[in-house]
């Protein structure tokens, strides 16, 4: 028998809201939970990107010329660097390197410059992956690392520790999103991937009451913002409870599994 007060948040699920927009590769799992239990899963950026305009890059005193290597950490990134560097009428110098958090970034390049693998260095999925390729490289190259007005601090952290030549620039801004069409609209859960997306849900309505919809957290700090705002954090990947678990649509579906069970 579950304590009262759990059984209370494990009510039946058919409705769920990730606050994200996604690719059809990225849907194909939470199209699993569709099949698997007939829920229906909706998807809605709860956030924007804003490229920070020329006149404001330049307070900022960065020297575009002086860098050797970027270091990419986001699609978004990639953009933004060169959007800024046409905005400022810098040719990019072929030499450039770069150093990019996944191998999907290093060839999304493409879009922007010639792929050479010899300029181009990647790693798996996170800076741990990345380190070795930037430790490399220390002493020869001076580093920029574009990124939005949420910084990237794991990585300015390292960089600092390691006594890396670096620069670091806001390039561009994630802000929050207009809402007001889900207003009157209620999930079961809502899925959340970043502390500014939980910013956003009280920007748009500030006296919202969480009332018996669960709430789903991606990452420390996101899961960090939740309780924050005194909320009841029901799904966290990762859990320290659950180490086994992976992503986020696993942690859905064994939360879903432990509904239903708990309604047999």
């Amino acid at each position: 028998m579950q304590p009262a007060k759990k059984r209370d948040r494990f009510r039946p699920v058919s409705s769920i809201l990730v606050t994200q927009l996604t690719t059809p590769n990225n849907q194909a799992p939470y199209d699993k939970l569709v099949e698997k239990y007939g829920v229906k899963i909706d998807y809605r950026s709860f956030t924007e990107v804003q490229g920070v305009s020329s006149k404001d890059f330049r307070k900022q005193k960065v020297n575009l010329e002086e860098h050797s290597a970027v270091i990419f950490t986001s699609k978004s990134a990639v953009d933004h660097y060169f959007r800024v560097c046409e905005e400022m009428r810098f040719k990019v110098p072929a030499e450039m390197k770069y150093f990019c958090i996944t191998e999907a970034i290093a060839l999304y390049l493409q879009k922007h410059t010639t792929y050479r693998k010899r300029k181009v260095f990647f790693g798996a999925r996170s800076l741990q992956d990345l380190k070795p390729h930037l430790i490399k490289h220390k002493k020869k190259e001076k580093f920029l690392l574009p990124c939005s007005n949420l910084g990237k601090q794991a990585y300015v952290s390292f960089l600092e520790e390691n006594e890396f030549n670096f620069s670091e620039s806001v390039m561009y801004l994630s802000v929050s999103c207009d809402l007001s069409e889900l207003e009157n609209v209620f999930y079961d859960i809502l899925v959340f991937f970043s502390p500014i997306s939980i910013d956003s849900l009280y920007e748009n309505f500030p006296n919202f009451n969480q009332n018996f919809t669960r709430i789903a957290a991606y990452g420390e700090t996101t899961a960090q913002a939740v309780l924050d705002r005194k909320l009841q954090l029901d799904i966290r990947v990762p859990d320290p409870k659950n180490p086994n678990l992976s992503s986020m649509v696993e942690a859905i579906d064994q939360y879903i599994k432990e509904v239903k069970d708990l309604q047999d």
